[in-house]
């Protein structure tokens, strides 16, 4: 199989809560839960994380020198079912993936399913960056359910260590120049 016929990645979990609040918790509440210390460009730099929730909105984080680096944008937001967005931090706009996270009624609650897809647009690598995307949208869903598994916490501590490995490297600045960012004068609510 060629990197430009890559399959999407799917990654499900069932959680206790109806679409509505599943649905408030991921969406609106994302700078809540998103473990931005492990999943993020400047790791304990972050001062905040933006999900603007409506076509056309932003996901960014924001560093405490008021930096901001774009993650994405979101495409569509259908309450209590749906919202879609491009997911692309530290690249370019022109290489990102489409996430779509569907949220449906099941037995006990809600089943969310999160597909992420367009890995031809990564280019070269993306079959490895897909395998890392596989384990960390995994991951990341996991975590937003609050079912965490020593796998995770294994996952946990080997980022631990490359962090440390990075800091070490001055690997985390080497990033954030990489990813370049903004600053912006202007205050998102």
């Amino acid at each position: 199989m060629t990197e430009s016929a890559l399959p999407p990645i799917e990654c499900s979990v069932v959680v206790p809560w109806q679409p509505e609040e599943a649905f408030r918790r991921f969406v609106d509440d994302f700078a809540k839960w998103w473990p931005h210390r492990t999943h993020s460009i400047g790791a304990e730099r972050v001062r905040r994380v933006v999900f603007e929730a409506r076509p056309g909105g932003r996901i960014f984080e924001e560093h405490a020198d008021g930096r901001r680096f774009q993650w994405g944008c979101v495409e569509a937001v259908e309450r209590p079912s749906k919202v879609r967005f491009t997911f692309h931090p530290s690249r370019g706009p022109a290489t990102a993936q489409t996430v779509e996270v569907r949220f449906a009624a099941a037995a006990g609650g809600t089943r969310v399913v999160l597909t992420a897809t367009g890995w031809e647009n990564w280019g070269r690598g993306a079959a490895r960056a897909r395998k890392g995307y596989r384990l960390g949208w995994n991951y990341i869903l996991r975590d937003w359910a609050g079912r965490r598994t020593a796998g995770m916490l294994a996952m946990d501590a080997l980022g631990g260590i490359a962090r440390v490995v990075r800091v070490l490297r001055g690997g985390t600045a080497a990033a954030i120049r990489r990813a370049g960012g903004e600053i912006e004068s202007a205050q998102v609510p």
